[in-house]
C-alpha cells in the first residue's frame, strides 16, 4: 500500500525535479532533430498541413518521451 509516502517533501520535488528534466531534454532532443531536417518542420506541419509528416513527428515525440522516461526511471 502507497499511503501518502508521495507526499513526503522529498519524493514530492523529487518527482517534480526528474519531470522538469525530462520536459528539458525532450525540448532539447526535438530541437536537434528539427535543426537535422531539411526543412522547417513547424511551417510544414502547421503552414502546408502535411499530415504523413505530421504522424512522423507525432511518433519521434513519443520514442524520445518513451526514452528519456525509461531513462528516469532507471
Amino acid at each position: 500500500m502507497m499511503g501518502i509516502e508521495w507526499l513526503r517533501p522529498s519524493v514530492f520535488f523529487g518527482s517534480i525535479l526528474y519531470a522538469l528534466i525530462g520536459v528539458l531534454i525532450f525540448w532539447i532532443c526535438f530541437i536537434v532533430i528539427d535543426k537535422l531536417t531539411p526543412y522547417d518542420l513547424w511551417h510544414q506541419i502547421i503552414g502546408e498541413k502535411n499530415l504523413a509528416l505530421a504522424i512522423v513527428v507525432a511518433a519521434m515525440c513519443i520514442a524520445i518521451g518513451l526514452i528519456v522516461a525509461a531513462a528516469i526511471h532507471a
